[in-house]
C-alpha cells in the first residue's frame, strides 16, 4: 500500500509523520527516540505486536495496564499513563484524508491522545486505513470493535457473532467513548508512525 496520499494528508494537518517498511523498525525508531521519560500506553494489540513495550521498559519508566507491575491496578496503571510525559496509541481506523479514530469503553486512551502528554505518537498498519472517514468510521466500529470485544472475553452481540457492531445495551458494551482527531490538536506534539505491515485490529 502507498501511504502517499495519507502521509501528505497528515502533515497538511500539522502532525509529524515517520513511514517504516516494517514493525521492527519502527519499534527500533521508538526505543531509540525515547530514553529516560515516562511513558504511558494506549490499549493496543499493535504494541503488543510490535513487543514495543520490551523495547522502552529498560530505559524509561513505562506505564501499560497490559503488563501490570507487582501489585499496581488496571486502574492505576491507567491513571498513570495518562499522566505521563509521553504516551503511545494505536488507532482503530484511520481516513487518507487525515482524520483519525478511536473507540473506547473507559475512555482513558481517548482522553489522553488528547491532552496532556509533551508528545503523542500514533501506531498506525496499513489494515487501519480507509479512503474516507465513513469508512474510516465504519472499519472501526465494524471491524476493530468486534475483534477487540471478541479478544476481552465481553458477552456482547459483536463478540459473539464476530461480524458487526449492533449498537448494542450490553453491561458490558465495549464502546462507549469515540474520538475523532480532525486535525492535530493544539498544546502538544503529534507523530504519527506509519508501517507498511498489517498490524491489530
Amino acid at each position: 500500500m502507498e501511504f502517499t496520499k495519507l502521509k501528505n494528508s497528515l502533515e497538511c494537518l500539522g502532525y509529524t509523520v515517520s513511514e517504516f517498511n516494517n514493525a521492527g523498525d519502527a519499534t527500533m525508531y521508538l526505543a531509540n527516540q525515547l530514553r529516560d521519560s515516562t511513558i504511558g500506553i494506549g490499549g493496543s494489540v499493535t504494541v503488543e505486536e510490535m513487543k514495543l513495550y520490551d523495547a522502552l521498559v529498560s530505559q524509561n519508566e513505562v506505564y501499560w495496564h497490559m503488563r501490570l507491575p507487582e501489585n499496581m491496578s488496571v486502574m492505576e496503571a491507567r491513571k498513570r499513563a495518562n499522566r505521563s510525559d509521553f504516551y503511545i496509541s494505536s488507532v482503530n481506523g484511520i481516513a487518507e484524508t487525515g482524520e483519525i479514530i478511536n473507540i473506547d469503553n473507559t475512555g482513558n486512551r481517548v482522553s489522553a491522545i488528547s491532552f496532556g502528554h509533551d508528545k503523542v505518537y500514533l501506531i498506525i498498519g496499513e489494515n487501519k486505513i480507509a479512503p474516507s472517514y465513513e469508512e474510516a468510521l465504519d472499519r472501526a466500529r465494524n471491524i476493530a470493535a468486534p475483534l477487540n470485544a471478541k479478544r476481552l472475553g465481553v458477552k456482547t452481540p459483536c463478540a459473539i457473532k464476530g461480524d458487526k457492531c449492533y449498537d448494542c445495551k450490553s453491561p458490558q458494551r465495549i464502546c462507549r467513548n469515540i474520538s475523532v482527531l480532525w486535525e492535530k490538536p493544539t498544546g502538544s506534539e503529534y507523530e504519527v508512525i506509519l508501517i507498511h505491515e498489517k498490524l491489530g485490529y
